[in-house]
């Protein structure tokens, strides 16, 4: 059974940086995949913010290209998101995101093509 635990979220004030972390357990261990982060406010629906596959490819939405990096620790199990420059509207419940095998690339940041997803992260940052 896949099991996804995220961490790292927090408090922070606008301009400063969070690392999260998503530990996947029985999952990583097969050959191919897509992991991604999503993100979702009160009200708001659940939206992709960052994805990676096995083969390196990554993809970002557009607000936070440029601020937040993606990437894993493949020895480690271990997914992380590295948040530089957090701004208020970045506030939301983080969720780690996981399936098996290549996923095509217009699909990386679409909730509806993950089977597996962790319990979630709150990441608050204040103006």
């Amino acid at each position: 059974q896949v099991q996804l635990v995220e961490s790292g979220g927090g408090s922070v004030q606008a301009g400063g940086s969070l690392r999260l972390s998503c530990a996947a357990s029985r999952f990583q261990s097969s050959s191919t995949y897509s992991m991604a982060w999503f993100r979702q406010a009160p009200g708001k629906e659940r939206e992709g913010v960052a994805a990676i596959r096995t083969d390196g490819t990554t993809r970002y939405t557009d607000s936070v290209k440029d601020r937040f990096t993606i990437s894993q620790d493949n020895a480690k199990d271990t997914l992380y998101l590295q948040m530089d420059n957090l701004r208020p509207e970045d506030t939301a419940m983080y969720y780690c995101a996981a399936d098996r095998g290549y996923m095509p690339f217009g699909w990386l940041l679409l909730h509806e093509r993950y089977n597996y997803w962790g319990q979630g992260t709150q990441v608050t940052v204040s103006s």
